[in-house]
């Protein structure tokens, strides 16, 4: 008997926040909590029956460990359910759907929730070890003239904040920010500056005419100044001509990746009712589709934006890809988006890098981020893995289509890939 597929029973998601924006005083925790509680609601589903939470975050922070447990208890669910947390940077969206994928076919359970979640606007400021260590000698100073003599040793600087954003943002391995790995990605693929740009303002004018249709994803969220109902970064004004004028970020003299053509820094998260084929029946459900398989892989660090090709090379080793309805390539970067394009039909990098007789095939660009990406929308980087899935499926019907690719680069030099299907 083959393994069961993991079926995708509902699903809904918050709508995007801007860093510092509409959802800035909800934490990871708080828009988690509200993703399942609205999921829960829609479905009518008796959390008694779920046989685990699993939540995928990046930014986890010490008021909510385990933040899995704290989404499910304050949404609701039965105590008696378990919860769990991944974390496999860009791709813990992935991470926790293809968690319960392995649970179902291991027999380890039928019904699941998976959450994922980030709010990237709570990412601390951090002291640094200098000026942590002078707290310590304070806390541990047990005179008054030990106290005196220790804060004599006080200094402003020690007061600098160390960004945990640009921290977590950065390899520490190979010392390289994700977007100067965007700019080795552009240098070596030869995509320009004006490329980028287009692909950037294109992003936007997708996202623009989604709006109506990414409601069916959404929820509305009331906040401090109003209701959020639609994702918050999406402009109209983004043209390539406005994108022209922004500075580099990442090589200031000689680079060509913006603050525009980058992914948005954002909040938000999604909650998928996933589980069981079965229980779409006894749920009274109509499946969105299911996941029908999936690879990670390992890349060059430097060049993380290649992940997506690694881990499709995993889920087609044998030949090219088949050709897919629907495609997305989660949009870090518009220089890596595209670089993505120019190799999966590259027969060099297939023979020397991926080691494969034959390329991985074309990407139709047409079928390519069909309502924009996160270069508009958004990248809460915990999230986004699991709102792709979320989307594809929501996507594929409208386009009578039956079959997705949906594909991330991942920090650290990783890619994940997940195959999905209507039926």
């Amino acid at each position: 008997m083959s393994a069961p597929r993991l079926c995708i029973l509902a699903g809904i998601r918050t709508p995007l926040g801007k860093m510092d924006g509409a959802l800035r005083k909800l934490g990871a925790d708080d828009l988690g909590a509200l993703a399942l509680r609205e999921l829960t609601l829609r479905t009518g589903l008796d959390t008694s029956r779920l046989d685990a939470v699993v939540c995928g975050n990046v930014g986890q922070g010490p008021s909510a460990p385990n933040i899995a447990r704290v989404i499910a208890l304050r949404a609701g669910v039965s105590d008696d359910v378990e919860a769990m947390t991944v974390h496999r940077n860009c791709a813990s969206g992935f991470e926790a759907v293809t968690q319960c994928a392995q649970r179902l076919r291991a027999g380890r359970g039928r019904m699941f929730v998976a959450v994922a979640t980030e709010s990237m606007t709570s990412y601390p400021l951090l002291f640094r070890p200098r000026a942590v260590a002078w707290f310590k000698r304070l806390q541990r100073s047990r005179s008054a003239w030990k106290r005196f003599t220790t804060l004599l040793g006080f200094r402003p600087s020690m007061m600098a904040p160390d960004v945990a954003l640009l921290r977590g943002l950065t390899d520490p391995v190979v010392g390289l920010g994700m977007g100067d790995t965007a700019e080795i990605l552009a240098r070596e693929w030869d995509v320009s500056r004006e490329a980028q740009d287009a692909f950037a303002a294109s992003s936007h004018l997708k996202a623009l005419d989604a709006r109506e249709r990414l409601r069916e994803e959404t929820f509305d969220i009331a906040h401090a100044d109003g209701l959020l109902r639609d994702d918050e970064g999406v402009r109209d004004d983004s043209t390539p001509e406005r994108l022209a004028r922004l500075r580099t970020v990442f090589d200031r003299r000689h680079g060509s990746v913006t603050a525009g053509n980058s992914s948005q820094i954002t909040d938000g998260a999604v909650a998928l009712l996933v589980g069981h084929e079965s229980c779409a029946r006894e749920l009274d459900l109509e499946p969105l589709g299911f996941l029908d398989n999936w690879a990670y892989a390992g890349c060059d660090p430097r060049r993380m934006g290649l992940g997506p090709l690694h881990a499709v090379h995993r889920l087609f080793p044998d030949g090219p890809m088949p050709d897919f309805d629907l495609v997305e390539i989660n949009e870090a970067f518009a220089a890596q988006v595209l670089s993505c394009v120019k190799a999966f039909p590259d027969a060099d990098y297939a023979k020397n890098v991926l080691r494969r007789d034959t390329p991985l095939g074309e990407i139709p660009t047409e079928r390519l981020n069909v309502n924009g990406g996160a270069i508009a929308l958004g990248h809460p980087v915990g999230m986004t893995g699991a709102r792709l899935v979320l989307t594809a499926l929501k996507e594929l019907p409208r386009r009578g289509g039956n079959e997705a690719l949906v594909t991330l680069c991942v920090g650290g030099g990783q890619g994940g890939a997940l195959r999905l299907r209507t039926y």
